[in-house]
């Protein structure tokens, strides 16, 4: 089985710079992926899980196209071949910010 983990640029540090890593084994579940991608990278758990072991708040987790969050969290299925990509959620700015044209 083939499961691909794409991390955004922010979490790359902490997978020795990889933007995606293959997992090994044959993950049934996100969890069980997540598992096996804090075993391999240590560093990514406190980044993207909480002392509970649930996504953090401020991290998107998605199978496919589909967020973990509509379609059963950590229990989520995982088929061969799928991509679980982990974004951390982006938020801020100033609407007068310096890309904003004049008025």
């Amino acid at each position: 089985m083939s499961v691909t983990v794409a991390l955004a640029g922010s979490l790359r540090e902490h997978a020795g710079g990889a933007a995606e890593v293959r997992l090994e084994g044959s993950p049934r579940t996100v969890g069980e992926a997540l598992a096996a991608l804090f075993a391999a990278h240590p560093g990514l758990r406190d980044r993207v899980a909480g002392e509970t072991g649930q996504v953090r708040r401020h991290v998107n987790v998605f199978v496919g196209s589909e967020s973990i969050r509509d379609s059963g969290g950590l229990e989520t299925p995982v088929a061969d071949g799928v991509e679980i990509t982990i974004l951390p959620a982006v938020s801020g700015g100033s609407a007068r910010g310096p890309w904003r044209a004049p008025d």
